[in-house]
């Protein structure tokens, strides 16, 4: 599945569905990439706090990963 993140609380909520589309616990996806669980909590509840390297880690355990893609509107270019 695709998710298109545009803010923080999209992506809290992709990954919070991620993982319960696994049917798997924030204790067992924590301990899979070396995460405590309140840090999967937070990342899944409040990503804007929590470190870049968290967030790989969970995106790892959950089998997915951040593809940057240009967006298609009339003012990409313009600085």
């Amino acid at each position: 599945m695709d998710y298109h993140i545009h803010t923080p609380s999209q992506l809290a909520a992709a990954l919070k569905s991620s993982r319960k589309t696994r049917g798997i616990t924030q204790h067992l996806v924590a301990s899979r990439v070396g995460l405590l669980p309140k840090t999967v909590s937070a990342l899944e509840n409040s990503p804007d706090t929590s470190s870049i390297d968290s967030l790989f880690k969970l995106l790892s355990a959950l089998g997915l990963e951040i593809v940057l893609k240009t967006k298609d509107d009339t003012t990409s270019g313009e600085w």
